[in-house]
């Protein structure tokens, strides 16, 4: 059990009233206990449990504007009669520095809003163990994965903020985490991913099934990579990665780099630094959120804080000590960002995936990349490359629901599209020969074939009804000719217009009894189509 409040803030004034006698001019004083337990599972079988306990105290003594501090995790008050008596000493003989003080009266938090960041609630660590076995047992199911890791910790803490100018503090906090990582294997490649669930209360944390389930289906979708060649391309950062960048971005503009020079966002203050589409905030007062907090780690209030607006940089992450340095007031940032977030656009998900024929959606990077003074970013990536939208649905047989542990949509054994129907576009029916120009006119194919499967090359042969076109207008048949191509470049970015009049082809197969199904598709003009004799 963590200590409580009054425990906590006696030791604060032991501290404050010794440090004052013994003639320090301010004092600043932290006492926090945390408690940590955790159970981790390997393959299906409990790996570790742990439990730390921790108890710390960290004071600040100041005399004039010379400044020293100290910690400790011993609080015994003979113990902590020793340090500040050092710390004293210590303070004495360090060089004046202008800027040290505490923050201005008129700045700290007087008044603390419940936000709601503590759980009493414990789970005991048989029902971690409960939560990690449904958790892998469902991240298991499909047989491509090999390897599974995955952990549940709960943490407790307690802190009191206490100075000289009478400012005493603190609130408990809670979280409760989950995460789950998994490796799939197929006889081409080896992948890894993870997925992980962290909120204040334990109530809100995500059911382990899904947990597991998502974390297996990220893994697999990753296996057969290809490496794409150099090129410049669209790019969609995941939720993750974008935290990452947010994460960088404020230590680029927290005010002891600023002061120190070493961003390069030093003099771009009010200037545009990013697209009009941007906008950053940072919000330190949502209800149970993971980095809320109720004043900084100096005790000054924190408000909501917009970072840029409409691309421009309106602020910086302010402590005193910096702020003092470039002339600006805290606004509570101590200790740096809280709640930081990038807010909505105006595009939905569906909408963005299709933005561009060709995109590199990054789900994962390697390495830490970004240099601050230069606002360099270099990292490795992994992802996927999505070209002309998202792949929405497959066929999924009886079989194959039971084979993988997903859901049957009625497709029949061998997974084939019994009458497929793709929608009309805008070319004009009666403009397709003219639009062509110069090319081929196709309106009979032989036989289709997979020439490679897996990365979607089909070969086939024309038959009669095909034609030669120049200046818009049919010229000759043409004799027979192989064609060897990948529907991502015929659908993808080769593919020009679509016609705006759909055809009905029934099938007139009669082997085996007559064929009920049909394709209706209209017309396409596709760019850079290869065919030889």
């Amino acid at each position: 059990m963590i200590k409580d409040e009054e425990y906590l803030k006696s030791k604060a004034s032991y501290c404050l009233d010794l440090a004052k006698k013994l003639g320090a001019t301010d004092v600043s004083v932290t006492v926090g206990n945390s408690i940590s337990e955790t159970v981790s599972f390997r393959n299906k079988v409990l790996d570790e449990s742990n439990r730390s306990d921790s108890l710390a105290i960290s004071i600040e003594t100041y005399l004039g504007k010379k400044k020293s501090s100290i910690t400790s995790s011993n609080l015994l008050d003979e113990n902590l009669k020793t340090l500040i008596e050092k710390c004293f000493e210590t303070t004495k003989i360090t060089p004046d520095d202008e800027f040290n003080s505490l923050p201005d009266k008129d700045l700290l938090a007087n008044n603390i809003k419940d936000l709601n960041l503590y759980d009493q609630s414990h789970i005991e660590n048989d029902k971690k163990i409960d939560y990690l076995k449904e958790l892998e047992e469902t991240a298991s199911i499909d047989k491509k994965i090999i390897n599974t890791e995955s952990g549940f910790t709960e943490n407790k803490s307690n802190f009191i903020l206490a100075n000289s100018d009478g400012f005493c503090n603190g609130y408990k906090s809670s979280s409760f985490t989950a995460s789950c990582v998994t490796v799939a294997k197929n006889e081409n490649s080896m992948e890894r991913d993870y997925e992980f669930t962290s909120k204040c209360h334990l109530n809100d944390i995500s059911n382990p099934s899904e947990l597991g389930k998502n974390a297996a289906e990220q893994t697999i979708k990753k296996l057969n990579p290809k490496k794409i060649g150099s090129d410049k391309l669209s790019i969609i950062f995941d939720k993750r990665i974008s935290k990452g960048f947010l994460g960088s971005f404020a230590g680029a503009i927290s005010a002891s780099s600023i002061a120190r020079g070493t961003s390069f966002l030093k003099d771009k203050l009010n200037q545009p630094i990013f697209s009009n589409l941007i906008n950053v905030i940072d919000k330190p007062d949502l209800i149970k959120g993971m980095g809320s907090k109720c004043f900084d780690s100096e005790g000054v209030k924190t408000d909501t804080l917009k970072l840029v607006s409409d691309g421009v940089l309106i602020n910086y992450l302010v402590d005193t000590y910096n702020g003092k340095k470039l002339k600006l007031k805290s606004n509570g940032r101590s200790g740096g960002s809280t709640n930081l977030y990038f807010e909505n656009g105006n595009i939905n998900y569906d909408d963005l995936l299709k933005s561009h024929s060709k995109i590199l959606y990054v789900t994962e990077t390697i390495g830490h990349g970004t240099n601050l003074v230069t606002g360099d970013y270099s990292v490795g990536a992994t992802g996927f490359l999505i070209e002309n939208g998202e792949l929405k649905n497959t066929l999924v047989s009886s079989r194959s629901a039971k084979e993988y542990g997903v859901e049957s949509n009625n497709a029949e054994s061998g997974e084939y599209m019994r009458s497929p129907k793709m929608a009309a576009g805008s070319l004009n029916h009666n403009d397709v020969v003219g639009e062509i120009g110069k090319g081929l006119y196709l309106s009979n194919i032989h036989y289709l074939n997979w020439s490679d499967n897996a990365g979607g090359r089909i070969t086939g042969l024309t038959r009669y009804a095909c034609f030669w076109v120049e200046n818009g207008e049919i010229v000759a048949p043409i004799e027979t000719m192989r064609f060897d191509d990948s529907f991502y470049n015929f659908f993808g970015e080769r593919l020009l217009e679509v016609e705006d009049k759909s055809s009905v082809n029934p099938e007139v197969e009669t082997y085996g009894g007559r064929s009920l199904g049909a394709t209706t598709c209209p017309g396409i003009l596709v760019d850079n189509f290869a065919l030889t004799l």
